[in-house]
């Protein structure tokens, strides 16, 4: 019997953790009578999440679940995540809700909710500057770096279905994607405009730029089914920070561009 992709095989296991608390919960609750809500961040992906000079966690994500949990008024525990790791997490009760550039896709939506888009995110298609890249068939013959489990995994995986010579190579998590890029193991890649910077400063030299969009994911704060409070909370909270501009300041800052203007309206 072929094996699951691993992606399938994490979200399979997400739903035998999840099977005991299939009845319906109250998190929200649960996060007011602890005084605390505990969020999952990739402090990996930069700009969503990262460590500054003084190894302070920053970016997009971890700005928004500051204001998750200051427009709760309860404190904030973050735990670090990665791609593949971020729906067990969540369905083991291990966080609250997943604020990890969690894009919005049909495969995630079998096993877990999501609140109202507060972002997009596109996935980019990059490689070195004097390449001829226009489409997933211009990539026959080459190797292409991926984070494992993310949405340009899925996206990659089915851009070169029919490819032939076409090779994908997964990492862990965006940090070694990049610097498997940057150190030259690989000349293309697939994943979020912003891991263009990060390569850039690991290898001034590296010429690697933007060839074309495979697809825009808008992405939400993921929860647990079966939690309609949470769900009705998130969504009004996102609808209030879009309206009042704090996600679009959050994004303009990290990402140097405005939040789509039907997501702002």
């Amino acid at each position: 019997m072929k094996a699951l992709p691993r992606f399938l095989a994490a979200f399979a296991a997400s739903l035998l953790l999840a099977a005991p608390f299939a009845a319906r919960s109250n998190t929200l609750e649960a996060i007011k009578q602890r005084n605390k809500i505990i969020v999952a961040v990739d402090i990996s992906a930069p700009p969503y999440g990262m460590l500054d000079g003084q190894a302070r966690q920053t970016g997009s994500d971890v700005e928004a679940a500051q204001l998750l949990a200051k427009d709760l008024g309860v404190a904030l525990e973050i735990v670090p995540v990665n791609g593949p790791n971020r729906v067990p997490f969540l369905l083991s009760r291990k966080v609250d809700v997943v604020l990890a550039s969690f894009s919005i896709t049909e495969e995630r939506k079998k096993v877990v909710a999501y609140s109202a888009p507060y972002g997009v995110v596109p996935v980019l298609v990059a490689g070195p500057g004097s390449a001829s890249v226009a489409s997933f068939s211009d990539l026959a013959g080459k190797t292409i770096a991926v984070t494992r489990g993310t949405t340009s995994d899925q996206e990659l995986t089915r851009g070169l279905k029919d490819i032939p010579g076409a090779q994908i190579v997964r990492y862990e998590d965006d940090a070694t994607t990049n610097t498997a890029v940057a150190t030259g193991q690989q000349d293309f890649l697939v994943g979020a405009p912003s891991v263009l910077p990060a390569i850039k400063k690991a290898n001034p030299s590296r010429d690697i730029v933007p060839k074309f969009i495979a697809k825009s994911y808008p992405y939400a704060v993921g929860l647990r089914k079966n939690d309609p409070e949470l769900k009705e909370w998130l969504d009004g909270w996102v609808e209030a920070n879009l309206k009042n501009g704090k996600f679009n300041e959050i994004y303009q800052r990290y990402f140097g561009m405005p939040l789509p203007a039907e997501m702002q309206r």
